[in-house]
């Protein structure tokens, strides 16, 4: 297969590989991958097997690991060919850079440095389990790993029981099923959510039901593979009216009729038609 190998500009490329099936990668990333004069890899055996079968040849070009532990000796090393103005393709693992995965630091000093800094975008488990899961789309808040003690797992995830929006979270295989039966505590057993599992590979599965449910269903099982789960936000069947009528004066002082039920609705999960009309109540009694 041939791949376009005309010369990048000198700069930092960040590029997105597959979470599962190989074909997921784009023609772009793959251009990348074989025009740069540098590859980095979080996983280099990884990147390997990615370049060949795809058909990319490595050749003579420097193949430098870059994780977690690799720490600023790495870095120094992939800084130093930028400033030799050589181009530097870097690729986690699986996924996007940065989103759970290293690459942060090495961006920031590149950018810091006057580096042009960019992206050949592509797979990205958050946004596959979030297309999946069958839960509100339109605001959601990624918060990576949870802590693998319980206490602070916990606390974790009572700190963003408000938050209005799905819950996104990755989890350890061996962790998922205590992860949700603390999820269930935290936040109420009948909040709704999802079980992303082996995402775009052979045994992709979506489990679906309330947390109390899939806390249940997982109890004393073996899960295995990566794992996405998804949370629901808070609904306002607990909110008092007057609750929400605090919340929509707030939001009249700097929004409009409209734009203040709409952010009201998503943060209590109430009827927007009801509230709507509260706040339009409200905008006329001023």
């Amino acid at each position: 297969m041939n791949h376009l190998t005309t010369k990048l500009q000198t700069g930092l490329y960040f590029v997105a590989t597959p979470i599962g099936s190989a074909r997921d990668i784009t023609l772009r990333a793959l251009d990348v991958l074989a025009s740069a004069d540098v590859i980095a890899a979080e996983d280099t055996r990884s990147m390997r097997r990615l370049l060949e079968i795809h058909g990319v040849a490595l050749g003579e070009r420097p193949l430098i690991a870059y994780h977690d532990h690799s720490g600023a000796g790495a870095r120094d090393k992939l800084m130093a060919h930028l400033a030799a103005g050589r181009s530097v393709a870097y690729a986690s693992e699986a996924g996007t850079p940065l989103i759970a995965d290293p690459g942060y630091d090495l961006s920031r000093a590149a950018s810091e440095a006057g580096h042009l800094v960019t992206s050949a975008p592509g797979p990205s488990a958050v946004a596959t389990a979030l297309t999946l899961a069958g839960l509100p789309t339109d605001a959601f808040f990624f918060a990576g790993f949870l802590p693998n003690a319980r206490k602070a797992r916990v606390s974790a995830l009572e700190a963003l029981r408000d938050v209005p929006g799905t819950l996104v979270f990755y989890e350890s295989p061996r962790r998922v099923a205590a992860m949700l039966g603390d999820a269930a505590q935290a936040l109420g057993a009948g909040r709704a959510a999802a079980m992303c599992r082996e995402l775009t590979k052979k045994f992709e599965e979506v489990r679906r039901g309330s947390l109390g449910e899939l806390a249940g269903a997982l109890d004393g099982q073996t899960v295995k593979g990566e794992v996405v789960v998804l949370i629901d936000r808070a609904r306002g069947d607990g909110a008092s009216e007057a609750d929400i009528e605090a919340a929509l004066r707030q939001a009249l002082d700097s929004m409009s009729v409209r734009d203040a039920s709409e952010t009201v609705a998503k943060a209590f999960g109430g009827h927007k038609r009801k509230i709507y009309q509260m706040a339009l109540a409200l905008k006329t009694e001023n």
